[in-house]
């Protein structure tokens, strides 16, 4: 595989405007990201955003960045676009998709979303860990796998959603929202119309299930945080300061 990873940025998020640029410790937000895809070491990494204030911090640090039209609907539509200025030869044939928004993910993460593209089969791969704290067993914002075990640590997903599934004893999973898609795959992806799984669950992941492409899980140890609200921006504060590192 030649994987490239892209994250992408966008500035004018909804509920924490801006936040690409929020400080945490040293760095802005969408620098943490920057530094543990380069630290996971499985290919050049860019950062495709909307704005360039986002870009001038990724290149002070010694990044790329990929300036997109600021209109883009999705991160995947940014991430498709990045793809299409800086690699039209196809050159990669196998993309990852880190978000933007998650500072405390850790390399190991990022490389274990690569390891069911092993398998010919599968069109996506992605990564969750098991949900021990009971709180978010029935919390909406923490999206489940459903999935059947194919291998050891690994799923076939079968299924995503904000409710608790599947229903009875044995563990729920966390899903992570990191994807490494085959090239191909990713084009059929955004070939698709949004599916209506899609639209009633607020899940994109969910179109490719319906058009029959198949998703894999990688299991991993523990979630990244996500940061979508200032308490979250806190939270990630907060873990630098006690650890002095974003991992």
């Amino acid at each position: 595989m030649r994987p490239v990873l892209v994250i992408p940025a966008r500035l004018a998020a909804t509920r924490l405007p801006g936040k690409p640029l929020a400080m945490i410790g040293d760095a802005p937000m969408i620098v943490h990201v920057w530094r543990r895809a380069i630290e996971a070491g499985i290919g050049p990494v860019l950062v495709a955003c909307d704005r360039p204030a986002i870009a001038d911090v990724i290149e002070a640090a010694g990044g790329r960045a990929v300036l997109t039209d600021p209109d883009l609907a999705s991160g995947g539509d940014r991430v498709r676009a990045a793809l299409d200025a800086v690699d039209s030869g196809r050159v990669h044939d196998v993309v990852v998709n880190v978000q933007g928004d998650l500072p405390t993910i850790s390399p190991a993460a990022i490389r274990a979303a690569l390891l069911p593209l092993a398998d010919p089969a599968v069109d996506i791969a992605t990564i969750a860990a098991e949900i021990r704290r009971d709180e978010e067993r029935d919390d909406p914002n923490v999206v489940k796998v459903v999935g059947t075990a194919v291998a050891p640590g690994r799923l076939r997903a079968l299924y995503f959603t904000r409710a608790i599934a599947p229903h009875g004893p044995g563990p729920l999973f966390h899903h992570i929202g990191l994807y490494a898609f085959r090239r191909a795959a990713l084009d059929r992806f955004f070939g698709l119309p949004p599916s209506e799984l899609e639209r009633r669950e607020r899940l994109e992941q969910l179109r490719a299930l319906e058009a029959g492409m198949r998703i894999d899980v990688q299991l991993v140890d523990e979630v990244p945080l996500g940061v979508d609200s200032p308490a979250d921006l806190e939270r990630a504060r907060a873990h630098f300061a006690r650890t002095g590192k974003s991992t």
